[in-house]
């Protein structure tokens, strides 16, 4: 963890528009700057970034917020990540806990790792496009592929020779250890003690972490020879898990980002070809079947995701299972079939980026849908094929964790499949109990003899609970979404705590003890909600408050603004940029002859008016609900109910009367200034 004091420190040094300027290009306009949005594609400027305020918005697609929150955005960075990059930056030394040894040493471990994967890549590389052999054979290689080299020295392409120890032989020479050499992968030790490189004879495809580092290597075999696999990869070690990277991610994830989608393939070539069309938005699971921890690094990116298939009706099949944990992450899945014969390296070829692209919008189709008519072909007229196919629908419906895509998902394949919606409705829902059943055995079986189990079992038998009461009762959900009526007045309250919490808005002198007492907006808005016992109802408004009046009390020169903007909860810090944004600059023109009163000038208004118009809208509320409920009494001629209810009324048009004179009537002291 970073302390405090140098988080305070990391912050203030952070100069929003320096920041974003390394990015993003902008030019003044008025007391902001503007540009390109760097978060999604746009011609006319929508972008702003205010020195002033030390934030950045984009009017159009919403993103922005403080250096820290920019950095964690557009760099898919941690917010602690995005400190330590901010830090670099302006030279300031992090000061975090102190390792244990064992820590120490496997931190050592890992960076000796690292810098040898990047000379190894760089000796590689050399190789390719210096060495003799690496560019009659290597370098040959993926020109005849039709790769420019713009391409290969993108990916940082390269060659081994086909000298047993020729790696390791430089490796060794340059002072590096031979612990590494074999830890990394990038050699191999025979029992008589001999070193051999693992990848001789073979073209390189780096693989690089998602902050850019050379974790792995690919090695595809040019010779042919059916005793030799046709590629190689470097083996599981302290710097790479296969399971959790995916190749091409680096070079990706701004485009991922920008789209809002992540094309997926299978090998490196399908990767550079893209690229190479213009298609920068993909990646590869390198012939391997997808893992949990592959599709959330996509999902850290987007929420989007297509597949794309070469035709090959037994690769796609074998591939159903791991697009089915892409649905369990709850992420959105496209598929797109391919031209036959073609794959997405060969076809990318023939394709510029705007036909490849007006390709997959006509041809891509929902993951479910291209499942259940794949299946169907295969199932034909059997009746046994069919019911099992209905069982593997099921799973995959199943698995799907939002309630209102699912429910979509099954009046579709009711229709495709010819089976009544409320058979599959019952089916999800059992395979669905039976899944958190199996969960939970898991779950316990994994703990620790003895190890206190009670608060995992009662979240798992609340999930159990549920499910069990919605077997047989789950029903297509009405997808609009309510609003409180309440929101929009909160947030108005919130949003000059966010502005000006800290500003102090007027001063009363007690009459008994003579001492005036101070009221800042925040905490004046705090009492003001208490003493009616009101308590705002969004969670991000009432942690807003909270936190605002206790800062304000504990510490001193504390700024409302500031604070929120650089929030380490993203929704706070989000809210925050969103509330002190404006899209629009008062012209010169209009203060040039008169002084505008300013907004902070006018607060000892507009907190009370602000204050009261929440209230307004609660009593409207309460006033409507007891209107239904004298309807009701009224339709069952119950006298005695009508008789309360009226009464329920009165009282509430009573309050609201006392409200508007209390507004009218309240005398305020102005601090002296």
């Amino acid at each position: 963890m970073i302390d405090q004091a140098t988080v305070d420190r990391i912050l203030d040094a952070a100069n929003i528009l320096d920041v974003v300027s390394d990015f993003v290009s902008l030019r003044r306009r008025g007391v902001n700057y503007v540009g390109l949005c760097p978060f999604h594609d746009e011609k006319t400027p929508s972008f702003s970034v205010s020195p002033s305020k030390g934030i950045c918005k984009c009017f159009s697609c919403g993103k922005g917020g403080s250096p820290v929150h920019f950095i964690m955005e557009h760099e898919q960075m941690s917010y602690y990540e995005a400190l330590k990059y901010l830090a670099k930056k302006y030279n300031i030394e992090v000061q975090e806990r102190e390792l244990s040894d064992e820590e120490k040493k496997a931190q050592g471990d890992r960076e000796s790792m690292l810098i040898l994967n990047s000379f190894a890549q760089e000796y590689f590389s050399n190789l390719l496009f210096n060495h003799l052999e690496g560019k009659s054979v290597g370098l040959a290689y993926f020109r005849e592929r039709g790769f420019r080299d713009d391409i290969i020295k993108k990916f940082k392409l390269g060659y081994a020779l086909e000298q047993r120890d020729a790696l390791s032989s430089e490796a060794l020479k340059s002072g590096y250890k031979k612990e590494y050499l074999l830890k990394t992968g990038l050699c191999l030790e025979s029992q008589s003690g001999q070193i051999n490189d693992r990848f001789k004879g073979r073209v390189i495809f780096p693989v690089f972490s998602l902050s850019g580092k050379i974790i792995a290597f690919g090695g595809r075999v040019l010779k042919k020879d059916d005793k030799t696999a046709k590629y190689v990869n470097s083996p599981e070690s302290e710097v790479y898990h296969k399971s959790n990277e995916l190749y091409g991610i680096f070079q990706a994830k701004q485009s991922i980002v920008k789209n809002d989608g992540c094309f997926l393939v299978e090998g490196y070539t399908d990767v550079l070809s893209m690229h190479q069309a213009g298609i920068e938005n993909v990646v590869a699971s390198s012939g391997t079947s997808l893992t949990p921890g592959q599709i959330r690094l996509i999902h850290r990116f987007t929420n989007n995701i297509t597949v794309l298939y070469d035709g090959d009706a037994a690769g796609i099949k074998a591939s159903l299972r791991g697009i089915d944990l892409i649905l369990k992450e709850g992420m959105n899945i496209k598929v797109v079939l391919l031209p036959d014969g073609d794959d997405p390296d060969s076809f990318s070829k023939k394709q510029s980026a705007t036909s490849f692209t007006e390709y997959i919008k006509s041809h891509e189709t929902d993951f479910i849908r291209f499942k259940t008519n794949l299946l169907l072909e295969s199932a034909g007229d059997d009746p046994i094929k069919r019911a099992a196919l209905i069982t593997d629908i099921v799973q995959s419906i199943a698995i799907i964790p939002d309630t209102i895509i699912r429910s979509v998902y099954i009046k579709e394949c009711s229709r495709l499949l010819e089976v009544d919606e409320q058979v599959l409705i019952k089916e999800v829902n059992k395979t669905r109990y039976h899944q958190i059943q199996k969960e939970k055995e898991s779950t316990v079986s994994a703990l620790p003899v003895g190890q206190e189990s009670s608060t995992i079992n009662d979240t798992i038998a609340q999930k159990v609970t549920t499910l069990e009461n919605n077997v047989n009762k789950e029903k297509p959900l009405n997808t609009s979404a309510a609003t409180s009526p309440l929101d929009r007045y909160e947030r108005t309250l919130v949003r000059y705590i966010v502005r000006y919490g800290e500003n102090l808005l007027f001063a009363v002198t007690e009459e008994n003890e003579g001492e005036s007492i101070q009221y800042q907006v925040a905490t004046y808005i705090d009492k003001d909600l208490k003493e009616d016992d009101i308590s705002l109802k969004n969670p991000i408004y009432a942690q807003i408050l909270a936190e605002a009046c206790k800062r304000i009390e504990t510490e001193k020169d504390f700024c409302c603004e500031k604070y929120f903007i650089s929030h380490p909860n993203a929704q706070i810090s989000q809210l925050a940029v969103d509330l002190v944004s404006e899209k629009y600059q008062l012209s010169k023109y209009h203060s040039k002859f008169q002084k505008i009163e300013t907004e902070q000038e006018q607060l000892i208004h507009l907190i009370p008016r602000a204050i009261f118009e929440l209230k307004d809208a609660i009593i409207k509320q309460e006033r409507k609900k007891l209107n239904e409920k004298l309807k009701q009494a009224s339709s069952e001629n119950d006298f005695e109910k009508i008789r309360a209810t009226m009464s329920e009324i009165a009282n509430l048009d009573e309050i609201k009367t006392i409200l508007a004179k209390q507004l009218g009537e309240r005398i305020i002291i102005k601090p002296n200034i």
